[in-house]
């Protein structure tokens, strides 16, 4: 996975382009994000605290590697207090992000804790994949949930909108596991691909993207290059 931004959702709206064709669009807000933890591969030395009995801390230098090259990036400031669990995921003088995301880079790229990341990561006519939650819809029907059909609703069917038989008769007489059937719809974490960044507007950090995105208004997106890039795209 390559660097990305952490962002949220603003709303849908149309541009035209040079031949006078509508294009619907995505705005999202895209950062800025700021580096609140650099992981790396090489073994270096790190700052461990250690608790005393007599309820003080000491600091103990130790060697240590993550095994992995990744940055961990937070957006939005936090409001609720930090608990100490959390608290250690964040470097020495960092402040507290209420969205934190781990994104996968080359032990090459120099990203220093503390700095801040804007949609200055990409450019018009980039190729993104944009993951989110869908919108929850509660306990639905197989209609809404799966897209049946239904059965007719007129001459006195009683058939409307159930899903109609669900299992065999003496043999297997069981219903087998994977069966369509109403529940839970939505609130699931999708992510769109190939999605291409229509225009770039960096006083704002707003990116505008192509088509719809997973989510309603406010929800939290995370943006990267796209890794499987079409053709035609």
């Amino acid at each position: 996975m390559a660097l990305g931004l952490i962002g949220k959702k603003v709303g849908m709206t149309q541009l035209f382009d040079e031949n006078g064709f509508v294009i619907p669009v995505t705005v999202i807000q895209a950062g800025p994000c700021l580096v609140v933890q650099r992981k790396t591969s090489s073994i270096t030395d790190r700052v461990k605290r250690v608790k005393m009995k007599n309820g003080g801390t000491i600091e103990v230098k130790v060697k240590k590697a993550d095994g992995y090259d990744a940055v961990k990036l937070g957006f939005e400031d936090r409001v609720k207090n930090v608990s100490r669990p959390d608290a250690g995921q964040y470097s020495e003088g960092v402040s507290a992000k209420a969205h934190l995301k781990e994104f996968r880079i080359s032990s090459e790229e120099q990203i220093e804790v503390g700095s801040t990341l804007t949609v200055e990561l990409f450019t018009k006519g980039d190729i993104v994949d944009i993951q989110g939650t869908t919108k929850g819809r509660g306990f639905a029907g197989v209609v809404k949930r799966h897209n049946f059909a239904g059965g007719p609703e007129t001459h006195g069917s009683h058939f409307g909108r159930a899903p109609g038989s669900i299992g065999q008769c003496a043999w297997p007489a069981k219903v087998f596991k994977g069966k369509k059937m109403p529940g839970r719809c939505g609130a699931d974490n999708v992510t769109v691909q190939n999605l291409k960044i229509v225009a770039v507007d960096q006083d704002k950090n707003l990116l505008l993207v192509k088509g719809s995105v997973p989510g309603s208004r406010n929800g939290i997106l995370y943006i990267n290059k796209s890794v499987k890039k079409r053709k035609d795209a």
